[in-house]
């Protein structure tokens, strides 16, 4: 992985917001900017230096994952060690990503501050990574996109082993099983897997309820390669489908193939919603449609950038993101319709590639 160049982008934005050094604690943000994938550690970064502070059971992964980096080996609490990581760097403002670091942990700090030369400030920072990992370099892409096609292989290999009796945990476990043989490494999210009335929360978690035949099956997946994931949703039904399955499941196809369509470089994430939000509004199922159309996805499950009726994220050339509209009606279930797509050359390209049903 390539870091210079995004830790050329971050010290500019240090620049920016008139702060000498950054302490990195978000553990998806500390992968993007070292390399280095292990669960514990602190990144802290000035224009010149680049420190990696994690403890002995990492040290030799940081050294080959994170070779950009001065590998700092910790021992004991902070209050042991963070003083000689900061000696000599003359830190006037240290940002922190606040949306992340403990109160606990912003405490100790201050603490430990109190007594530098010269004396540090903690500065508290938020988006300071998170744009920067929303347009998504050529490695990262193929990542993402074998991700997708290992999500798109699972999906298609067990949706038509469903059978009314199978209950939404069986089927989860199909699906996690199938994900894991194609090379997926831990799953990026739980598998969603839910039927019947079940299928009208949008986040319901697999049940020892038994499908039945002729009701929506909403099914919610992801894979992850070297970090990255894939995101898909799509809804099934087992046997002949009611009325109302139909005409739902064709105002989200709808709804989702307007979005698709109409959304070009330099809209804003509210802008990409509405498209799909007034299909479905003028399908009369406005007030069941309560989440935004997508989320940028990568590292994290859900990023940059945010699509949904009040996001001022612009979108441009690089960014890959969720397409996923849905309807839900308490008592009787939901649809929704999930596709990975990214935006290039100003249009949106779908990368998903799973199969949908046909009504």
């Amino acid at each position: 992985m390539e870091t210079g160049n995004r830790l050329n982008k971050l010290r500019q934005r240090l620049i920016e917001k008139e702060i000498e050094a950054v302490l990195v604690s978000q553990p998806e943000d500390r992968h993007y900017l070292s390399g280095f994938s292990g669960s514990a550690g602190l990144l802290l970064i000035t224009q010149e230096t680049a420190i990696l502070a994690t403890d002995f059971r990492y040290v030799e992964q940081a050294e080959m994952q994170a070779p950009d980096y001065t590998i700092f080996k910790t021992a004991g609490g902070m209050e042991d060690w963070f003083s000689d990581i900061i000696d000599g760097l003359n830190i006037r403002r240290l940002g922190f990503e606040a949306d992340h670091l403990s109160f606990d942990m912003y405490r100790r700090l201050s603490d430990i501050l109190d007594d530098a030369e010269p004396q540090t400030r903690l500065v508290p920072i938020t988006g300071l990574v998170e744009p920067i990992r929303a347009i998504k370099e050529p490695e990262e892409i193929e990542l993402i996109t074998q991700a997708i096609a290992i999500s798109d292989a699972a999906l298609d290999n067990v949706v038509g082993k469903i059978q009314p009796g199978m209950t939404e945990e069986e089927v989860a476990w199909d699906i996690e099983k199938a994900l894991r043989d194609n090379g997926s490494q831990p799953l990026p999210f739980d598998v969603i897997v839910a039927s019947g009335p079940n299928a009208a929360l949008p986040h319901a978690m697999p049940s020892r309820r038994a499908i039945k035949q002729g009701e929506p099956i909403v099914i919610d997946i992801g894979a992850r390669v070297q970090g990255y994931g894939s995101d898909l949703s799509r809804t099934i039904c087992t046997g002949t489908a009611d009325d109302t399955f139909n005409k739902v499941y064709q105002v989200v196809v709808e709804a989702q193939m307007s979005a698709i369509a109409s959304t070009t470089e330099g809209m804003t994430g509210a802008q990409a919603d509405g498209f799909a939000r007034e299909v479905i509004e003028k399908a009369g199922y406005g007030d069941s449609f309560g989440h935004g159309l997508g989320h940028g996805l990568g590292l994290a499950p859900h990023e940059k950038p945010h699509l949904s009726p009040n996001s001022e994220d612009i979108l441009v050339n690089g960014m890959v993101f969720t397409i996923e509209p849905g309807i839900y009606l308490s008592g009787w279930g939901g649809v929704r319709i999930e596709d990975t797509v990214i935006m290039e050359n100003g249009r949106i390209r779908v990368l998903s590639q799973a199969k949908k049903m046909e009504v």
